[in-house]
């Protein structure tokens, strides 16, 4: 029997909540330590955990030497701290987004390129068994040509920050889904709201697909996550059509010309498929499968950095009032390195392939 993988955990927020949820509930999996930059609440998160406390990285890594670290810290301060933990040589797993620069987005995936790390980001939602479905429907064909999507999500956001956060912070999971489902988008034309202290917080991107298909976005923080179907997409072909509603609540198919819909929901003791916080249970059993056989992750970097490239293009067409095109180069790259990359060199203790898993959920159709 292969030994636990060491893993610690950086963050103690909500949302690094979930990551100690997720990590310290696993057998195969000893957490090693948990940092935060409070002392009271990290000993508190370390009580909880039953692991060690630290304020600070270097010494974390110095007196753990963990073969992964799972990074969860205020969205606007991922940089540094990413940075440190590349340039320190260790396996990351970390939050989105990436970052809000594309230049530090570039530096980072050149330092951990640099060292051969493995390097995943979580864009959970790619996990959802309606996400799931609709993509083995359109790898299916069933679909036909793609021509035309349609995604809305919105909820509450609060003020301050980037006058973009609802783009750049929650998009990030619209773009990446859309371009998981229905491949590149190779251009975009946006036009936001500009509310004085609340920054553009709601945008309406019209898409194009390098395939010809069209699209759109709408995503806000001046709506209602308490809403019925905060969350809906749509894809629609010339053979079928897929609805998924609020990421994990509804899957439905149909198939052209037919007034009969298939339908996927969650059983009664299907509780797992009923909780949006379990996608991310999911990726990191792919993660963490991927990792040990030394396989890149199923959900790249790359691809944070993909979303962040599309929602910086949506800003540009935002303030010039024109299409912008993007490039569908980094759209392939971005999941072409999660299925046919090298495999990666995995810093720390060495690590021993778990059996069983097979495909990782994240493949992309």
């Amino acid at each position: 029997m292969s030994p636990p993988t060491r893993v610690a955990i950086v963050g103690v927020g909500a949302w690094g909540r979930q990551h100690a949820r997720v990590f310290s509930g696993r057998s195969d999996v000893d957490v090693v330590a948990v940092v935060g930059r409070t002392q009271a609440r990290v000993r508190a998160r370390a009580v909880e955990l039953g692991t060690r406390a630290y304020t600070d990285i270097a010494e974390m890594l110095e007196a753990e030497q963990p073969d992964l670290v799972s990074v969860c810290l205020p969205n606007e301060a991922h940089f540094a701290p990413t940075l440190q933990l590349i340039r320190a040589g260790v396996a990351l797993l970390v939050e989105k987004p990436l970052v809000f620069d594309l230049t530090e987005a570039d530096t980072l995936l050149r330092e951990a390129d640099a060292r051969n790390l493995f390097f995943a980001i979580n864009l959970n939602h790619r996990f959802a068994t309606p996400v799931q479905l609709a993509a083995a429907a359109v790898h299916r064909g069933d679909l036909g040509r793609l021509t035309f999507t349609t995604r809305r999500f919105g909820g509450e956001g609060g003020r301050g920050g980037h006058p973009y956060r609802n783009l750049i912070e929650t998009q990030c999971h619209g773009f990446d889904m859309l371009e998981y489902l229905c491949g590149p988008i190779d251009s975009v034309m946006a036009q936001a709201t500009d509310d004085e202290g609340q920054g553009r917080s709601t945008m309406s991107i019209a898409l194009h697909f390098s395939n010809g298909a069209v699209g759109s976005l709408i995503g806000s923080y001046d709506s209602s996550y308490a809403y019925p179907r905060t969350h809906t997409l749509e894809l629609n072909g010339t053979t079928g059509r897929v609805l998924i509603d609020d990421t994990i609540r509804r899957f439905t198919q149909n198939r052209a010309g037919s007034e009969t819909s298939a339908v996927w929901e969650a059983g009664y003791f299907n509780d797992p498929d009923r909780q949006f916080e379990l996608t991310f249970d999911r990726h990191v059993d792919a993660m963490l499968t991927a990792f040990r056989s030394g396989r890149p992750p199923p959900v790249p970097a790359r691809a944070g950095r993909r979303a962040l490239e599309l929602a910086i293009a949506a800003i540009q067409s935002t303030e010039t009032g024109s299409r912008v095109a993007t490039p569908t180069s980094s759209a392939r790259a971005s999941t072409h390195a999660a299925e046919t990359g090298s495999p990666a060199r995995q810093k720390g203790r060495s690590v021993t392939p778990r059996k069983g898993s097979g495909q990782a959920p994240g493949h992309r159709p």
